[in-house]
């Protein structure tokens, strides 16, 4: 069972391999985005605006560790998914120990750092008196649980390389029925505030992580015996030099945001709320061009480990015609029912809900029109990634903070909020930019010399 569960893309259409690995990771996703716009409906809906932009306030603080852990996870598993291309099951096991022992050190010390620093961030990024408290409150409860997210992460990331996404699916659906439930419990029973949607969010992460790891033990090629956990300083230090400029990436993309938080925490409670309702819907948006991005990075790093360069092509060209139409599609969905959806977490009824509500139709509308950019820049970041090439991607998270920091601390003086408004479209084109360009550019090189990857 657990092998029809394994997908080999390096046979059969392109375009087929990648909807089809793509379609359980939107899903999963989408599920999981699901799950955490029901938690910030419950804080919003259950406590209040202002607890709900306390939620919002730790957006950027907390992705600096959730991102940071994503684009490591992610790097080591491009080993082990082009080890499988290459059908190197022993050296595919060494990948996987050692992605382990790296992601429980790394683990630690985010969590400490994260735990220590939170409130002192906090009080640094501006945010409102009337809702620091709050805030890091939930911030460290998040970051308390930074190794069981890591884990859950490093184990969902080994299974999409070997092409199960249905395993992360499952994980998914069953968290989000826990998280739920405990929000409501947590919530609405104990009131406990900001701090219980935290816990129930942690304590659903855990059980999608131990059921990732019994899937995981059930596969016939990965078996991680003494040999498998020699400590391999080469392979350690292959793996670092491609992870850690990846991991850095989202670090410089999160500390632009972070900036961008300090100008929106000066707008008070009511700016904040709205744009938080926002970015909610943009997470939850967000995770179709972050599945095919995902989904071509397997495809690429499977027939790249296999030297199959052409249909790396292939892959590439059928992955942009498919976000383009993906995009185009949200694009008018997002028009058309904004201000329905933006209701889920805003209460109009509620003081200032209105004016919350207008702020985040506006910030929305703005940013549905340039969600073609947001899916082209996934795919070709992912590309960069699945050939080993970590240096271009690093750039475009530079050109992310560039853009977030010139927005939120120089043009909103001439253009007014609309900047802060305008900051995260304006990253994903300079990102994009970033990655796109140096593909077409050294293309020929990418893809015609086995030995620039790793």
């Amino acid at each position: 069972m657990r092998k029809k569960r394994i997908t080999d893309m390096t046979t059969g259409s392109p375009a087929k391999h990648i909807l089809s690995f793509a379609v359980p990771l939107i899903i999963t996703n989408v599920g999981q985005q699901l799950y955490m716009i029901a938690d910030g409906a419950i804080v919003g809906r259950g406590v209040g605006i202002k607890a709900f932009a306390a939620v919002g306030a730790t957006d950027w603080s907390y992705w600096l560790i959730l991102w940071t852990v994503g684009g490591l996870t992610q790097a080591f598993a491009t080993f082990v998914s082009r080890t499988f291309g290459e059908k190197n099951y022993e050296e595919m096991n060494r990948y996987i120990a050692s992605s382990v022992l790296l992601c429980a050190i790394i683990g630690i010390i985010l969590t400490i750092l994260g735990v220590t620093a939170a409130k002192p961030l906090l009080h640094l990024l501006n945010t409102p008196a009337d809702i620091v408290s709050d805030a890091a409150k939930y911030l460290t409860t998040m970051v308390c649980g930074t190794l069981i997210v890591m884990g859950y992460n490093m184990c969902a990331s080994i299974l999409r390389g070997l092409g199960d996404g249905r395993t992360p699916l499952a994980a998914m659906i069953i968290a989000a029925i826990i998280n739920i439930a405990l929000d409501c419990l947590f919530v609405f029973v104990f009131r406990w505030g900001v701090v219980g949607a935290a816990a129930a969010s942690v304590l659903a992460q855990l059980v999608s992580l131990v059921f990732c790891i019994i899937a995981i033990s059930r596969i016939d090629c990965i078996c991680l015996d003494k040999s498998s956990w020699d400590f391999d300083r080469e392979r350690i230090r292959k793996m670092l030099f491609f992870g850690l400029p990846l991991g850095l990436q989202f670090v410089v993309i999160t500390l632009g945001g972070m900036i961008l938080q300090s100008s929106i925490n000066l707008q008070g409670s009511l700016f904040i709320a709205g744009y938080t309702a926002t970015n909610k819907l943009y997470s939850f948006l967000q995770c179709f061009a972050m599945s095919f991005g995902a989904s071509t990075c397997t495809f690429i790093a499977q027939n790249y480990g296999a030297k199959q360069f052409d249909r790396v092509k292939q892959g590439i060209v059928a992955s942009v015609k498919i976000v383009t139409v993906t995009a185009v599609i949200i694009t008018g969905f997002t028009l058309l029912t904004r201000w329905q959806i933006l209701r889920v977490f805003l209460d109009v009824n509620e003081a200032g809900g209105f004016e919350a509500l207008s702020i985040a139709v506006r910030y929305l509308t703005i940013m549905s029109l340039c969600f073609i950019v947001l899916h082209i820049l996934h795919v070709f970041r992912n590309v960069h990634q699945a050939m080993g090439i970590a240096s271009w991607s690093m750039l475009s998270g530079v050109a992310e903070f560039i853009a977030r920091v010139l927005m939120s601390k120089v043009l909103i003086y001439w253009i007014g909020a609309d900047a802060l408004f305008i900051a995260e479209p304006a990253s994903w084109l300079g990102a994009m930019l970033c990655v796109m360009l140096p593909y077409f550019y050294y293309r020929k090189k990418y893809l015609g010399n086995q030995n620039i990857a790793g």
